[in-house]
């Protein structure tokens, strides 16, 4: 490894070929110092600083800044604001948030516009999306989410450029996860076959091994129709025949 680029903070590793940035990749995702979802994932490590390169980061820069979140790559709002502020159309930018309303309003200006653009988000707004109360950081720090968000859609409106169509971390970490919801079609319920009534000899022949059955308390009346039904309908006279069973009025 022989490229170093020189800032004021020390120095960067900056890797001149693919070999050497796989090499770099492959050191740096063995380390305890990269963030959990890059360690021991050197692939990954070196997609993120291939990306971070686009952007202008370095690759310790890229690996501290950018996090995959449901397979996509995002980047935490403080390193979004220093990315457009780096840009050469930024013209600066206010952040503001109104206790009473909670609401957080992020005004951005981009040189050569006449006017700012600004972007608010409220309490009103994240309890519509389902995020007000949501466990993690919205219980923790409710005011900094609805700023992050206000700052994330504002600077994205209006340096896109800059941002090569990164969203933030917290904003990709309230996305859920992608599921097939693709409506199937709904599948009609198998007709079945209309059972015929039961056969009156049918019923003559068997009826004595049920009135046994009854008698020897074996069975109950409802047991009987149950299980005959399931084979075929009865009649109203053979039904109240079976149930006179066992009330002692068929000899």
């Amino acid at each position: 490894m022989n490229a170093i680029t020189k800032t004021s903070a020390g120095f960067a590793l900056q890797p001149a070929s693919l070999n050497e940035a796989m090499e770099m990749a492959n050191m740096l995702s063995g380390s305890q110092m990269v963030p959990k979802c890059y360690q021991s994932k050197p692939q990954d490590t070196l997609v993120a600083m291939m990306m971070g390169s686009e952007l202008g980061l370095n690759p310790i820069q890229s690996l501290q800044n950018i996090a995959v979140i449901n397979g996509k790559p995002a980047i935490y709002g403080d390193a979004l604001l220093a990315l457009v502020q780096n840009h050469p159309k930024f013209g600066g930018h206010e952040e503001q948030f109104d206790e009473q309303s909670m609401t957080a309003t992020c005004t951005v200006w981009r040189k050569g516009e006449q006017k700012p653009h600004s972007v608010s988000f409220s309490q009103t707004d994240a309890q519509k999306a389902g995020l007000w109360g949501k466990q993690g950081p919205w219980q923790n720090y409710p005011k900094r989410m609805l700023m992050w968000r206000a700052r994330g859609y504002a600077l994205r409106d209006k340096f896109a450029d800059a941002l090569g169509g990164l969203i933030t971390v917290e904003e990709a970490q309230d996305i859920p996860d992608e599921r097939d919801i693709t409506p199937r079609p709904s599948q009609p319920e198998p007709v079945r076959p209309a059972l015929e009534h039961y056969p009156d000899d049918q019923f003559d022949k068997n009826f004595g091994a049920w009135k046994a059955a009854i008698e020897s308390g074996k069975r109950t009346p409802e047991q009987i129709i149950a299980m005959v039904s399931s084979k075929a309908v009865l009649t109203d006279e053979q039904l109240t025949q079976i149930r006179k069973v066992a009330e002692g009025e068929v000899v």
